[in-house]
């Protein structure tokens, strides 16, 4: 595959690539900011002039911005949590859908979190992410309607939840690798023809919605 890295920076993009390429892998940056629908749109031109289709779309971007008890978040936390995690990620998806549609199996894989799941929050001590769990679920609503509507074209939309992986989003706390961290999108990004779709899993398998 050819990888195309979006980042808001085309200079840490580049870095990032660099460091691909150095392994074997043709890897290109590409300027993407969810937020912003000119690079949104500026990105999908330059992926369908390159190769007319895209093959795989992984909805990577989020932001956590509060840490807090529902009833202490700010509606600006939440409208910027939104604003990346969900409406940004229905953005890029509607803008590269028509180059997936040329694909011969094309795959969405967009990431999600545990914390995304209403059976496991049910369960769960943990309230101090309501902004970043919500906009989470709403990505997994996301992911079984997009699989439904595109389920007769071959296209499989599968929600992924790489697990607490250390990245900057927790201070580099996680408890497992990036590379570990992206065993269940790499598996939905590559899923053969009888494969699901509409489904949210992690590494260890199904999580429950």
């Amino acid at each position: 595959m050819t990888i195309f890295i979006g980042s808001r920076d085309k200079t840490p993009g580049e870095k990032a690539a660099g460091g691909l390429r150095a392994e074997g892998i043709d890897a290109r940056a590409i300027v993407l900011d969810v937020t912003d629908p000119n690079t949104i749109d500026a990105a999908a031109g330059e992926v369908n002039r390159q190769f007319g289709k895209l093959d795989v779309l992984v909805n990577n971007a989020g932001i956590l911005v509060e840490w807090m008890e529902p009833s202490q978040c700010t509606i600006e936390n939440l409208r910027r949590t939104f604003e990346t995690n969900f409406f940004g990620l229905f953005a890029v998806t509607q803008a590269f859908l028509p180059l997936l549609k040329r694909s011969h199996a094309g795959r969405i894989v967009n990431v999600s979190s545990t914390l995304g799941s209403l059976t496991k929050m049910e369960g769960s001590h943990e309230n101090k992410y309501f902004a970043y769990s919500a906009s989470k679920a709403a990505v997994n609503m996301l992911t079984v309607l997009f699989g439904r509507e595109l389920r007769r074209t071959g296209i499989k939309v599968n929600s992924a939840a790489p697990g607490y992986t250390a990245t900057e989003m927790n201070d580099y706390k996680g408890t497992q690798t990036v590379q570990e961290g992206t065993v269940a999108s790499f598996r939905l990004a590559t899923l053969p023809e009888d494969g699901p779709t509409g489904s949210f899993m992690e590494a260890q398998g199904l999580v429950p919605w």
